[in-house]
């Protein structure tokens, strides 16, 4: 049977693919593989999770999660969804920083990939990993937590140092969120008041088709204390999509509803199909800063890009110290793309839009579609790490020698 990625824009060209219940059975997989990439959820949009030889899916190892109250920690399978993960910990009475706009991603996947939400002040998914669990190349058990040497290259790795079996995650209290949907920004706006917008809520996103003289959506989505501020656009008369086309029974509720923290924070319940998969990604940081200079430069290529693009978002991730994040250092404002599915027209615009993006050295999200990225400042540290625990490079593959060669 061909196995594809979510979007079915990679078929993988995996010989044999395994789906191991237990960590010893993982283990046992690993040893044996001359090489061997993991699966998580399907959301990466490129050839980071292929290989020609085994791929491992971890779904179906125990998910079990183990809270820890003093440490204030939860410790989980790294196949685990962070939909179900956030039920369970909020039903005790615990929440997590933050959630991606999809449910549906894995823990492992997410945080491999320094996958986000959005939020002035928050850091991406991965920023609240305590310690994970991994089997290296030659089957061993190895944990690393906060302080160890190596960890900040070992959390967002890419898996290119070894399957993430188990993963311990920083909780805090539950919290509850209310969300709003704001109309027709003006554009001009959006430049004059940019940092006010970005921090106008616990998490915001903006929403545009860069057709226009406005941002056809705000979504705030405030905590308690904040109050909605719609920047002179229209408060949404009715429940919103993204694309505001599309009927939004998928999305979770608006209006100022107050609700717990994991049913506000994604764009999308999980009890949705989030969408068809008739799409692909890309997505690019610059530093926050450079925020209104990036708007100009997506303009600058908008008659390229309006054509095959669906919709476009706009968010905020803070700094962090994670190796190969592309967050590592500054704060950042991501500019995320969600494009027809035509890859021949697709990809030539995704390369204008990086031109367009140059001068402000944009870094693009690991798991989507894009034709160039920097070489991370750490990259010699992580190579060094990975030569540690994997010399053989068993948990290489194109994308990886594309990118971590350490060259």
């Amino acid at each position: 049977m061909t196995l594809t990625n979510w979007a079915g824009n990679i078929v993988f060209g995996a010989a044999r693919v395994h789906r191991p219940s237990t960590v010893d059975q993982v283990r046992a997989v690993v040893a044996d593989a001359r090489r061997v990439r993991v699966l998580g959820s399907g959301h990466s949009f490129n050839d980071i999770a292929d290989t020609p030889s085994d791929l491992v899916s971890v779904a179906g190892l125990p998910v079990a999660p183990r809270i820890d109250p003093e440490a204030g920690t939860v410790t989980v399978a790294g196949g685990v969804r962070y939909g179900e993960l956030a039920a369970h910990l909020d039903a005790q009475g615990y929440a997590l920083h933050n959630l991606g706009s999809l449910p549906h991603i894995s823990v492992a996947g997410a945080v491999a990939t320094a996958t986000h939400g959005s939020g002035a002040a928050l850091g991406n998914l991965a920023t609240v990993v305590e310690g994970i669990e991994l089997v290296t190349a030659g089957g061993d058990l190895v944990r690393l937590a906060r302080g160890d040497a190596g960890f900040p290259g070992a959390v967002v790795s890419l898996g290119a140092i070894g399957v993430v079996v188990g993963i311990t995650l920083a909780v805090r209290p539950s919290y509850t969120i209310r969300q709003y949907v704001f109309e027709d920004l003006p554009r001009a706006v959006l430049d004059e008041r940019w940092e006010q917008i970005a921090g106008a809520g616990y998490s915001v996103s903006l929403f545009t088709r860069w057709a226009g003289g406005t941002v056809d959506q705000l979504w705030l989505k405030l905590a308690d204390g904040q109050e909605p501020d719609g920047f002179g656009a229209t408060p949404a008369g009715r429940a919103m999509h993204p694309i505001a086309a599309m009927p939004a029974e998928s999305c979770t509720e608006q209006g100022g509803v107050p609700g717990p923290w994991h049913r506000r924070l994604p764009h999308f319940k999980l009890d949705f199909t989030p969408s068809s998969g008739e799409e692909l990604q890309s997505e690019f940081f610059v530093a926050r800063a450079d925020a209104v200079a990036a708007f100009a430069a997506v303009e600058r290529v908008r008659h390229l890009v309006t054509p095959v693009l669906q919709i476009s978002e706009i968010r905020t991730v803070a700094a962090d110290d994670l190796w190969l994040s592309p967050h590592h250092g500054r704060d950042s404002v991501a500019l995320h793309f969600t494009w027809i599915k035509d890859e021949a027209r697709v990809l030539p615009v995704v390369a204008a839009l990086e031109e367009s993006l140059a001068h402000l050295a944009p870094r693009p999200h690991w798991g989507k579609v894009f034709h160039h990225a920097p070489r991370p400042e750490r990259l010699t540290d992580f190579v060094a790490l990975r030569d540690r625990l994997d010399p053989e490079r068993k948990f290489s593959n194109a994308f990886v020698e594309r990118h971590l060669t350490g060259s």
